[in-house]
């Protein structure tokens, strides 16, 4: 997560706005009923994939959880929400985030 976060420019300070973590023994995962359970492929080298989601927490509250999973926008199965990852993607979250502030979205 480290490296993600150095090539992605994050800042993990004490003073950054975001905190990269990993889950290498799906226990969040689990805990939030987002294992990938479709029968479908696994991935490359993967055990265990979890759905495409982002969460937005405050002091440890889920204030938002966010999955893209399939129907697609023609019926497309995507399960993994890897074809359709609009509703677990910056611009979702931080709608959501903002709405949760109360701040009106912008025109």
């Amino acid at each position: 997560m480290d490296a993600w976060a150095t090539d992605q420019k994050v800042d993990q300070s004490s003073k950054g706005l975001l905190t990269m973590m990993g889950d290498p023994t799906s226990t969040l995962t689990r805990a939030l009923g987002m294992e990938l359970t479709h029968p479908g492929p696994q991935g490359k080298g993967l055990v265990q994939r979890s759905k495409r989601f982002a969460l937005y927490a405050e002091d440890g509250v889920v204030k938002s959880l966010s999955v893209s999973e399939g129907p697609g926008p023609m019926g497309e199965e995507d399960p993994a929400g890897d074809d359709f990852p609009e509703s677990s993607c910056a611009p979702s979250m931080l709608k959501q985030i903002r709405a949760l502030k109360g701040f009106k979205d912008e025109v």
